[in-house]
């Protein structure tokens, strides 16, 4: 071979060893760039579901709380909401409603002075410690969970045994008192029967909620009539018969 055929050969294999490289080079580019790219759309889509479904969870906060609400916080209380259910004949899925609708399971006073979890005011607790043959009261007696749903355990039974077993009628009449609920029809009182908004929403609200708080506290029953309690032993010195 002449030395120019060997230089000519040389330089042709110098520029297929050159393109190889670069082919190599450009192949492992544009991987790279795929495998960014991929990343890139990873992160965009993680970041827009994270986006999304924190929307999501803030649109509908309200509703996820109110559901854990009525799974678990009736658990707090549920060994004397059975045993006041018990005691007074008053199913147990409605103590818990009320409470719920009355206080959502916290300690509290309203602008109207009612207290506690079952919202008792000192008017109410003294009517309640004069049907039960109690002698001393205490209004800071009801800030005592235990008391509290004792106090209102008793007063639901005295609503219910006095309008004839009619839930109806005994919620409004916890809600709005007794005189109001005997002028809009008593015993035969129904929703449409309640004038004022609120007692109606009040009933409303409560009613289906029966079995749906406190599902481990008891399935919902027929509410029976029985007899008041009304011994004069109390849990406390300062405490109404009503307390027991």
């Amino acid at each position: 071979m002449s030395p120019g055929a060997s230089v000519r050969s040389a330089r042709t294999r110098s520029r297929r060893s050159s393109t190889r490289s670069r082919g190599r080079r450009t192949s492992s580019s544009k991987a790279r760039q795929r495998s960014q790219r991929r990343k890139r759309t990873l992160v965009i889509g993680g970041a827009l579901f994270v986006a999304a479904l924190g929307g999501f969870l803030l649109a509908n906060s309200d509703r996820f709380q109110r559901t854990l609400e009525e799974v678990t916080l009736p658990l707090q209380h549920e060994d004397i909401i059975r045993q006041q259910a018990a005691q007074k004949d008053v199913p147990a899925d409605l103590i818990a409603a009320v409470i719920y609708a009355e206080s959502r399971f916290r300690d509290q006073t309203s602008h109207a002075g009612a207290r506690g979890l079952m919202q008792i005011t000192p008017s109410t607790a003294k009517v309640i410690e004069s049907l039960s043959g109690g002698q001393t009261f205490k209004f800071d007696d009801l800030a005592d969970p235990d008391i509290n749903i004792r106090y209102g355990t008793f007063y639901l039974h005295y609503l219910i045994e006095k309008f004839g077993d009619n839930d109806i009628a005994a919620l409004a009449a916890y809600n709005a008192g007794e005189t109001n609920v005997t002028a809009w029809g008593g015993s035969s009182l129904s929703l449409d029967d309640i004038p004022f908004p609120e007692t109606r929403n009040y009933v409303e609200n409560v009613r289906p909620r029966r079995g749906r708080i406190g599902r481990s506290s008891a399935a919902p029953r027929p509410i029976r009539r029985s007899t008041p309690t009304r011994s004069p032993s109390s849990a406390r010195g300062t405490c109404t018969a009503a307390a027991r």
